[in-house]
């Protein structure tokens, strides 16, 4: 295939980093986590998932910790390196415009419904008969890295879960 002098291509962030896989990301996170507690996660935390699935080291560390093992142990293995654990914060804040993106274009796709009234942030069920299609397989591990996420942050009070990764709402 011949490459056009000039054409320019989308960088590997920016083909990860899009709205259309921060909803997905985003989706999944809730099913897990109302699949746990029965309840709808609160909207700031929503703002910590593609911070840490979308960055390789932090997402290697999520898949490499079992879902039952919980967040501190993730936040431990984290901390290890102190500044990935800090980091995390400063994604949160270079990524809050994608996950505005993403949630609105949930929101629109009916699978993300927001709670005004409750600050919260419901994933809806699919409708009857449709399925979730395919993932390449250049991104299968988003699902279960959005699935422990949720999880882990449904056993936890938000700001239990704010103290250990050490961010701020």
């Amino acid at each position: 295939m011949e490459r056009r002098q000039g054409a320019r291509f989308p960088s590997e962030t920016a083909i990860v980093q899009n709205p259309p896989l921060g909803t997905y990301a985003l989706w999944r996170f809730g099913l897990a986590y109302q699949a746990r507690n029965g309840q709808q996660p609160i909207f700031p935390l929503m703002f910590l998932v593609l911070p840490m699935v979308l960055h390789k080291p932090t997402l290697e560390i999520v898949l490499g910790t079992y879902k039952t093992s919980g967040l501190a142990l993730f936040a431990g293995k984290l901390g290890a390196r102190r500044e990935d654990l800090l980091a995390v914060h400063d994604r949160a804040l270079t990524l809050r415009h994608l996950t505005l993106e993403a949630i609105a274009l949930g929101e629109q796709a009916r699978l993300l419904s927001i709670d005004a009234q409750q600050a919260t942030l419901r994933a809806n069920a699919l409708d009857e008969g449709v399925k979730a299609p395919p993932l390449p397989d250049r991104i299968k591990w988003l699902a279960p890295a959005c699935e422990r996420l949720g999880h882990w942050f449904a056993g936890l009070t938000a700001q239990q879960v704010v103290r250990m990764l050490n961010v701020e709402f």
